[in-house]
């Protein structure tokens, strides 16, 4: 059993639900990409699980590929007990990651990208959001590089950036109807 590093941050946030954003490490399957199949993320594993709702923002990082298991299943529980509803920037990533992760569909209410391919870099630019200690600015790829280099107090900033930047981008434009993502062993 793997350790789970905490990182709890007291932050107002206005509005219903609960967003969700997670940061991982792997490849896309490129066989079934653009076509809304979750085997897209087949071989993608989840190494950070972060929300923020009404009552402040939570980091759930794994310390090693030993602690994936550990993240796994409190990952499992923690979305039994958040408030819906449930947003995320790209749903589909989030959706198509823990249903293979976890073996259960994840649906989500509302997707924060504008249309989809919409950057987070692009959304923030655009709304005039702050950068918020990112230490990646907006790139996924370095974090997911820091997490595999054991520098895992970065990739969490990454996350509760991110998770800060997404609290923004719904309270400035809002959301619409998620993607359709096709859930496929």
């Amino acid at each position: 059993m793997g350790e789970i590093i905490r990182y709890k941050e007291d932050t107002a946030s206005n509005f219903e639900g609960t967003i969700i954003d997670i940061e991982t490490v792997g490849e896309f399957n490129r066989i079934p990409q653009y076509s809304n199949d979750s085997r897209q993320y087949a071989n993608i594993q989840q190494v950070i699980f972060g929300f923020i709702n009404g009552k402040g923002l939570r980091v759930f990082c794994a310390k090693g590929t030993q602690a994936i298991d550990t993240l796994k299943a409190l990952t499992a529980q923690l979305l039994d007990r958040l408030e819906r509803p449930f947003y995320a920037f790209n749903t589909e990533f989030e959706s198509g990651v823990l249903f293979h992760q976890l073996g259960r569909k994840v649906i989500f209410d509302g997707e924060l990208q504008e249309y989809k391919y919409e950057t987070k870099s692009e959304a923030v630019g655009s709304l005039g959001i702050p950068n918020y200690e990112d230490p990646f600015h907006d790139q996924g790829l370095l974090c997911m590089k820091a997490w595999e280099n054991g520098e895992f107090e970065k990739a969490i900033f990454h996350n509760r950036a991110c998770l800060l930047k997404e609290r923004d981008i719904l309270l400035k434009r809002g959301y619409r109807p998620p993607s359709e993502l096709n859930f496929n062993q």
